[in-house]
């Protein structure tokens, strides 16, 4: 079968573990011919949103066939509407059994529906990474792009798709109450863990060199958090100072992300060396093995996609809650936080520390279960509803 992941209502960073990079990645692996045709939308060395300067067509690092479209006319009007040169043609050469639309939040649908009704006996899927928390975040978000535009963009394509997926439960609420799109077509597909990265930093010496960097002894407990800070994640700054009101000297904290200009001094005031570090920037391939160094993982502000690696690499979690988000409980292996605060957040941790009933019980059921609900390589199968070649 030949699947062709289409990203033009969205990023499509090289080397990168998004859902974008980890789907095509295991459908190659499961024997299909893959190809992706993507925006010029990618990230910068610091995990920035940034444009790549022209269209092109190369091979990627997983040896997977981009096209890169340039758009219509490169302004930021077009580029938020996501209109390209040669979409219709890009497909023709691709020639797709399977069409897998990252995003519905474009307005070269159009041309999409186009080549499928040339081209009827396709297979389409339609996944969406907009909720509440990210996207319709304003009046004009909310009422004249999402309702309307990308409404109109779904509606489009829906007598063509198989499935609609949000990626999150919120996700998949939000193609039914704003799209409104049919609920008998729109299900959850979890994001994951890469099961080759999984496996690789698994191995007891990947942990055992990143405590040796950090100075972090083998019994010391290590809680570990990764992504953005920015201003609507500030909650990792309350995460940096709960864990340096903790006593306990065998707690030490790594931090690695990317931090916004108005927050850096703060963070560095906090970074004491020692009890709590910041490490910088890791690359997302890289931060598979960081948190493989975690006796517990951290995340106190918004979902990413961080949130279902580590439940897929099978480490005890501690989350902000946000409704939606849930499914990453898979039978006991989270505690939610429900407020914004430094003693809250050393509360929860406390407890843990002083429960070590409750904190195996949590371990168990992540290795257990989460690395199999979370593996990439059953999502990739079960993306497409077909069985393995």
């Amino acid at each position: 079968m030949k699947i062709v992941h289409l990203c033009l209502g969205c990023f499509f960073p090289d080397g990168y573990s998004y859902q974008e990079n980890m789907l095509p990645k295991f459908h190659k692996e499961l024997g299909h011919e893959v190809e992706v045709i993507a925006s010029l939308v990618t990230f910068d060395k610091n995990g920035n949103s940034t444009f790549l300067p022209k269209g092109s067509i190369y091979q990627n690092e997983n040896n997977i066939k981009v096209t890169r479209l340039n758009y219509k006319v490169p302004n930021k009007i077009y580029k938020k509407l996501k209109r390209f040169i040669g979409t219709y043609e890009a497909l023709e050469r691709a020639k797709p059994d399977i069409l897998f639309i990252h995003g519905c939040q474009f307005m070269d649908m159009d041309i999409v529906v186009k080549y499928i009704k040339n081209n009827s006996n396709i297979q389409v899927y339609v996944d969406n990474h907009a909720d509440f928390s990210n996207s319709a975040t304003n009046w004009l978000s909310k009422n004249l792009l999402h309702k309307i535009l990308w409404k109109k963009s779904a509606h489009l394509i829906e007598p063509y798709t198989t499935k609609f997926y949000g990626v999150l439960p919120a996700r998949v609420d939000f193609l039914i109450d704003i799209y409104k799109l049919p609920k008998d077509k729109c299900e959850l597909l979890v994001l994951g863990a890469d099961d080759n990265r999984v496996a690789e930093a698994a191995k007891p010496l990947v942990r055992q060199s990143i405590r040796e960097k950090y100075k972090i002894l083998d019994d010391d407990f290590l809680i570990v958090t990764g992504g953005k800070i920015d201003l609507f994640k500030k909650q990792t700054i309350l995460l940096m100072e709960a864990v340096k009101k903790i006593q306990n000297k065998k707690v030490k904290l790594l931090v690695f992300g990317s931090i916004v200009p108005e927050l850096q001094n703060k963070v560095k005031e906090l970074d004491d060396k020692n009890k709590v570090q910041y490490i910088g920037w890791v690359k997302s391939i890289d931060s598979y093995d960081y948190f493989a160094a975690a006796d517990l993982v951290v995340f106190p502000g918004r979902h990413s996609v961080f949130w279902e690696q580590v439940v897929g690499q099978g480490i005890p979690m501690i989350c902000k809650f946000w409704p939606g988000t849930t499914h990453i409980d898979i039978g006991g292996n989270v505690i939610f936080l429900n407020e914004d605060s430094v003693i809250n957040i050393q509360n929860t941790i406390e407890y843990l520390l002083s429960n070590s009933q409750k904190y195996l019980e949590m371990k168990e059921r992540a290795v257990n279960k989460g690395k199999i609900v979370f593996s990439y390589k059953d999502i990739a199968k079960r993306s497409i509803q077909i069985p393995e070649i």
